[in-house]
């Protein structure tokens, strides 16, 4: 479904509103998508299946968002981890945290292997630490910190992130 939406955005002279149509297709699918994966993470690390394809990254990399609501700065360091699972988990607590607090924005503060994520208002918190199974992304994100060596640990207003 994602590709015919695709080529048709492309492809076909479509009027505006068609257009529209096919765009709110194009992007239900990208969710889809963005949903099985994670579900698929997720059986795999509780299958202990899981594989993470390792390469160098450096952490202030990670924690950069392409939505404007998510600030990174600070710091990086270059670790070793499953950069994609890694980066789309910073991205998802970092929404979670927009969304279910809410918050209009929110900042990663890295310093090497520790980031900062702030504010995490109190209606987000068990969101975001995976306490309440209100966002998958979340809980799939805790889970591939947890099962590559790092920690979530929410301190006051701020989710501290060791990887």
């Amino acid at each position: 479904m994602y590709g015919f939406a695709r080529t048709l955005t492309r492809d076909a002279e479509l009027d505006e509103r068609s257009r529209r149509f096919v765009s709110m297709i194009e992007q239900a699918s990208e969710q889809m998508t963005q949903l099985l994966d994670e579900l698929g993470t997720a059986a795999r690390i509780e299958a202990a299946r899981w594989e993470p394809g390792l390469r160098s990254v450096d952490t202030l990399e990670l924690a950069a968002c392409d939505d404007e609501r998510v600030e990174a700065r600070g710091a990086g360091e270059t670790i070793e981890t499953d950069a994609d699972a890694v980066g789309h988990g910073l991205d998802s607590l970092a929404l979670a945290a927009v969304r279910h607090g809410p918050a209009q924005r929110v900042v990663w503060d890295v310093r090497g292997r520790q980031l900062a994520l702030s504010p995490v208002q109190p209606a987000a918190a068990p969101v975001v630490t995976g306490d309440e199974p209100r966002d998958l992304g979340s809980l799939v994100a805790r889970m591939v910190i947890e099962e590559l060596g790092g920690s979530l640990v929410l301190e006051g207003d701020t989710l501290l992130v060791s990887l």
